[in-house]
Formats: C-alpha cells, sequence, structure tokens
C-alpha cells in the first residue's frame, strides 16, 4: 500500500455529456465515474497496473476506481466527477455568505 499523496482533480468530462442520452445509472456511466486516470510513471511508480482496482481515500472518505493511465501530469489523478467522486468531498463549496 502507498501512502503517496496526489492532487484529484474530479470535473465533468466531454464524455459524460455524451451519456447523458443513455442516463446516469448506466453501466458505461457507472464504469466511467469509477475510473481513475493517472501519469503511467506514477502508476509504476505505486505499482498500479492498468485496470486494477485502488482505493482512493482522502480527509473526508474513500472510494475504489479501476486505473487508467493517460494524459495527466504527474502527481494527479483524473477521475470523472460522479457518486463515487462525492465519497471524497466534503461539503463546503467555499460558497460567499451575503448578508
Amino acid at each position: 500500500m502507498s501512502d503517496i499523496r496526489f492532487i484529484l482533480n474530479s470535473s465533468r468530462s466531454s464524455k459524460q455529456g455524451t451519456l447523458i442520452n443513455v442516463g446516469k445509472y448506466s453501466e458505461e456511466y457507472k464504469q466511467l465515474t469509477e475510473t481513475m486516470i493517472m501519469e503511467a510513471g506514477d502508476m509504476e511508480t505505486i505499482g498500479l497496473a492498468e485496470g486494477q482496482r485502488a482505493l482512493v481515500r482522502t480527509e473526508f472518505g474513500e472510494s475504489e476506481f479501476t486505473c487508467q493511465a493517460g494524459k495527466v501530469p504527474n502527481g494527479m489523478i483524473f477521475i470523472a466527477y460522479g457518486p463515487p467522486t462525492c465519497l471524497l468531498m466534503g461539503g463546503d463549496t467555499g460558497g460567499t455568505e451575503i448578508g
């Protein structure tokens, strides 16, 4: 198990836009939001293979993802925003209070 820290980048992907027609509860959408993309060298450094499942943990929670090598900067993990990433984020949106 590795205790190396990475920056988590979770946002909507262009593929999610095309899956709107299929629905958020489809197997395709589930697969997309359960895949983390990392730089191949980072995967090798921490001993992860393509297609392997890995646990991602933050101060708020944890979730499991399938690893995929991709075009991401060293030290970063990209995961398309979805139910699994919600388990990794706190509720503070950093919004501005008016009053």
